[in-house]
């Protein structure tokens, strides 16, 4: 048998990517801008969050945001809608952003006069956790139709965010829904995690979401 070598591709792949990441992170601190990587499953209300966000700061930071898709530009067009500065990523079938790609987008973006950028990832809990873009902070959404045991099953995901907002209690009269085991789940895994409930539909939660995220990019402002 002839001797071939093994390249441990999984690794390498990671390590290179983590590199990329913090230096983006770290040209982004030296532009005083503030990227947020949010993350969820299809359909949790991602994009509705981002509109709640935008009518939230809007009047006092100026947003840009990065609508990543398999192939689809519906999201930018309802976020463009709102006079946001918008751009579509198509990730051409893979089911992450990495470093390099979200790079690749705030750059087209642009980023003069942004206070915060909006990564809205693609929809899913696993690939997405697994790659670190160079966000300042990483964010999640699980709605209450998804159940309050999902970190059980993407522990990953619930384990390296910095907030999660659980979107749609105004349906949880509807759901099998515990909000208390749901925090313990959670902070089992991650017990420096901020949790927030929100209804993007109705708009309660979202002073506190506005928050904590105008807090954070204060923060990262002033500990350049």
């Amino acid at each position: 048998m002839k001797d071939f070598k093994v390249i441990e591709i999984k690794k390498s792949v990671y390590e290179s990517n983590d590199k990329e990441a913090e230096s983006l992170r770290q040209e982004l601190k030296d532009q005083e801008l503030f990227l947020l990587n949010l993350m969820s499953s299809p359909g949790s209300g991602k994009t509705s969050t981002v509109l709640r966000t935008i009518e939230a700061l809007g009047e006092e930071m100026r947003i840009g945001v990065l609508e990543a898709d398999l192939d689809s530009s519906v999201d930018a067009g309802t976020v463009a809608e709102t006079g946001t500065k918008v751009i579509q990523l198509h990730s051409g079938g893979m089911c992450h952003l990495d470093a390099l790609m979200t790079r690749e987008g705030i750059e087209a973006l642009g980023t003069e006069g942004l206070d915060l950028a909006i990564l809205e990832n693609i929809g899913n809990l696993i690939c997405t956790a697994e790659y670190d873009t160079g966000a300042a902070k990483n964010a999640m959404i699980l709605s209450v139709p998804e159940g309050h045991d999902k970190p059980l099953k993407y522990p990953i995901m619930f384990s390296m965010v910095d907030v999660l907002l659980v979107n749609k209690i105004d349906a949880m009269d509807f759901f099998d829904f515990d909000m208390s085991k749901l925090t313990e789940y959670v902070t089992r895994l991650n017990k420096d995690i901020k949790i927030i409930p929100i209804s993007a539909k109705t708009g309660e939660g979202i002073d506190q979401w506005a928050d904590w995220l105008r807090n954070e990019v204060k923060n990262w402002k002033q500990n350049k």
